[in-house]
């Protein structure tokens, strides 16, 4: 891919983390509500309070995730997360992310493609459909590629930290560290028990920003 390409969708992107950081609202996903189960006519129940809706787990999570007091408790929340993450709403999307999921263990990118093409007609407002594509393209070195499904992404989820880290690899990568070390700040916001991601951005700092005087 042309290095235009990638400055280009990198400075939209950034444009759009910009706009997302001053956001009064985050996640614009559509949700399914819950049923609500119904008493019989024979019966009087306790009332229960009503089971969260799967946005305000993520939110409640997302909250407990950036005080975890250390890896061990982020790795507990972000497996949390990621099983919400995968759940569509729909049976078929469901199906077909499983047999997306079997596709890219076997490094069948072809075909994960193909699955991944056919889920997001179906549920395009499934974050987590336009990561795994985004993933898929990134190991594919397609760069224009997976940053113009990772902007997707965070439209529909600004806090995912999957794909601010592709998006962060994939900027330096491109040898474009300004803007690599503010998405990395963006996902330690986010998560900030990423040792790694941390080590990065002192790197960055470094050599972007220079050592204080």
């Amino acid at each position: 891919m042309r290095h235009s390409s990638i400055v280009t969708l990198a400075h939209r992107v950034s444009l759009l983390l910009a706009a997302l950081s001053t956001a009064a609202v985050v996640g614009t996903a559509h949700l399914p509500a819950l049923a609500r189960e119904k008493s019989t006519a024979t019966e009087s129940p306790i009332p229960q309070p009503p089971a969260p809706t799967p946005k305000a787990a993520l939110d409640s999570l997302f909250q407990r995730l950036a005080h975890a007091a250390d890896p061990g408790e982020a790795q507990g929340i972000t497996s949390a997360i990621e099983r919400l993450w995968l759940r569509s709403g729909s049976d078929t999307a469901d199906m077909l992310m499983g047999r997306v999921l079997i596709a890219m263990q076997g490094n069948d990118h072809k075909l994960a493609l193909q699955l991944l093409d056919s889920v997001i007609a179906l549920e395009p407002d499934w974050a987590e459909a336009w990561n795994k594509r985004a993933t898929v393209r990134f190991l594919d070195n397609d760069d224009a590629g997976s940053m113009n499904d990772i902007s997707h992404v965070l439209t529909l989820e600004p806090r995912h930290y999957g794909a601010l880290a592709g998006m962060g690899f994939i900027l330096q990568r491109n040898h474009l560290d300004k803007r690599a070390l503010q998405t990395y700040r963006r996902l330690l916001e986010v998560n900030p028990q990423q040792a790694e991601i941390r080590k990065t951005v002192d790197k960055l700092t470094l050599d972007v920003e220079g050592r204080e005087l």
